[in-house]
């Protein structure tokens, strides 16, 4: 049983609008066609995948019926999850809008292959890793 990818990660948002409009308006992902589940919630998509499933964190009892009740589970923060990682392009464009968010970055580069991480965080805390090519920092810096 090989694993092919990562197909998605489900946030549970104590404000699903403001984490739709987060990973919508900062990130770039768009809302798409989600199953016609009991309980409200978003699919957001990148490209044809839909990456970033959220639901709200205070669950009626259609969503704990669907998903289970995780009652005790950590509401913000990554828990026990680190952070969730995407591969971007476009390093100049992505700080202005982070920016122009009132984002907060923390950057670094990678010393073997010279990828840009660019870190955020979601309004639930959780911890978003943006990585961007070698090179795409040295476009920026040569300017």
């Amino acid at each position: 049983m090989p694993l092919e990818s990562l197909n998605h990660y489900l946030i549970y948002a104590e404000d699903l609008e403001a984490t739709k409009n987060f990973y919508v308006d900062v990130l770039g992902l768009r809302v798409g066609e989600r199953p016609p589940f009991p309980f409200p919630g978003y699919w957001l998509y990148s490209g044809d995948t839909a990456c970033v499933h959220v639901a709200h964190a205070k669950a009626d009892a259609a969503q704990k019926s669907y998903l289970g009740d995780k009652q005790g589970a950590a509401t913000a923060g990554t828990g026990a999850i680190d952070h969730v990682a995407f591969v971007a392009t476009g390093l100049r464009k992505t700080l202005g809008q982070l920016a122009a968010h009132g984002v907060a970055t923390r950057r670094r580069t990678v010393p073997e292959d010279g990828s840009h991480q660019v870190f955020i965080e979601d309004p639930n805390g959780i911890t978003i890793e943006l990585n961007f090519r070698a090179g795409e920092l040295e476009r920026i810096e040569g300017d």
